[in-house]
């Protein structure tokens, strides 16, 4: 579903510009807007445990969701699929969450949180996000990091090298507006706790 997704993404947001994190896309205008937060195709351990977010079974996503998508959403570390990378533009992590069984509303959020660094426990930053209604090209991005707060953010080391479970909240003051057409979605408050994974190459 996801390779899908990316095309879908590509098509709506005028091509390279969605894959402005990639080293072969051609650099953006000084004023172009942010490009939506798009995730990478899953990785074979994520595949592989494609039912929990977690080994420890502590992961969970919750989120208020208003607007042209109405959503009270409260998935448990089962059934509820997450992965989490860093990212250079700006530099920080992406984070992404989904469930499994693919449920009306069949929602993916992406987060691109800006100032995370390995390990390192963060406050007040600011957070991308977008939200796409799987199975649609219904795709809403606040195009930026300045309409989305973290209010705190931890971080615990896992066993495997370089991974974390990592653990926010925070809330949106105004909404993610679609990519192509009309249509907004305020996610007013958000928490989580999930996977990310960095690079143990650069330790």
């Amino acid at each position: 579903m996801i390779p899908i997704i990316l095309c879908m993404v590509l098509i709506l947001s005028g091509g390279a510009t969605a894959f402005a994190d990639s080293p072969q896309s051609a650099p953006a205008p000084a004023n172009a807007p942010a490009a939506p937060e798009v995730p990478k195709a899953p990785s074979a351990t994520a595949t592989a445990a494609a039912t929990a977010c977690l080994r420890s079974g502590d992961g969970y996503f919750r989120a208020r969701v208003a607007g042209a998508v109405e959503a009270t959403i409260d998935w448990p570390n089962s059934g509820t699929r997450c992965e989490g990378e860093p990212r250079d533009n700006p530099p920080g992590v992406r984070l992404s969450f989904q469930r499994a069984s693919g449920g009306p509303p069949d929602l993916l959020f992406v987060f691109g949180i800006t100032g995370v660094r390995e390990g390192r426990p963060l406050h007040e930053a600011g957070a991308n996000l977008t939200v796409i209604v799987q199975g649609t090209n219904r795709i809403f991005g606040t195009l930026g990091d300045s309409r989305c707060t973290v209010d705190s953010l931890t971080q615990r080391a896992l066993e495997a090298p370089g991974s974390y479970r990592l653990e926010a909240r925070g809330f949106c003051t105004q909404p993610a507006h679609a990519v192509r057409g009309n249509g907004a979605v305020l996610v007013s408050t958000f928490e989580f706790a999930g996977l990310v994974t960095y690079d143990t190459r650069k330790n």
